[in-house]
């Protein structure tokens, strides 16, 4: 392993400076919003534009149920995810929610719309409140993740709560030494 050498010494800083995609509409998009963290003084076009360069894995989606979770009470705000907005089946009624995202599933998109709501892009977004004023910043949950489950102490070792790669929960699949008491011992 080499070392970053640059001009003026060893280069530190590992943050994103633009995004990796070359999708041109999200290039589009951190134009506008460097043009906005430049021209204002909002702390808001700062945390977009960041979040605008971050990978898949770092803009988990939010299911439109936590959305009117967190939107209870705040009707009149926008709310606003860098990600996308996915439905939710188990959501009966949808409240009128004006939501600004990167994207929206066809369900998500429909069901907002139908209640009333509205589903606005991020230059739509920038028209209304340049500053972020009157706006709500979410995040989807991040440790959701199917992998996220198992990382940490390996499994089987005392007290971890590390999710097993096992090709079926059964009881030929790590049910025998160690696990049981009639098996040897009990971990």
């Amino acid at each position: 392993m080499a070392i970053d050498l640059e001009a003026g010494g060893r280069n530190k800083k590992t943050a994103r400076t633009a995004p990796k995609s070359d999708n041109v509409y999200l290039k589009l998009l951190v134009k506008l919003y460097k043009f906005l963290v430049r021209r204002t003084d909002s702390k808001f076009n700062k945390v977009v534009l960041k979040r605008l360069f971050m990978s898949k894995i770092n803009r988990p989606p939010l299911s439109l149920s936590k959305l009117a979770k967190f939107m209870e009470g705040k009707e009149s705000k926008i709310a606003v995810l860098v990600g996308t907005i996915t439905d939710d089946v188990r959501m009966y009624e949808v409240p009128k929610l004006r939501v600004c995202a990167l994207r929206f599933t066809k369900t998500a998109r429909q069901r907002i719309l139908k209640a009333g709501g509205e589903c606005l892009t991020f230059d739509q977004l920038a028209l209304i409140a340049p500053t972020g004023a009157g706006t709500i910043l979410l995040r989807g949950p991040k440790n959701s993740r199917e992998a996220v489950k198992h990382f940490g102490r390996a499994p089987g070792v005392p007290h971890s709560n590390t999710k097993p790669f096992v090709r079926s929960k059964g009881r030929k699949f790590e049910k025998a030494r160690g696990r049981r008491a009639s098996r040897g011992y009990k971990a």
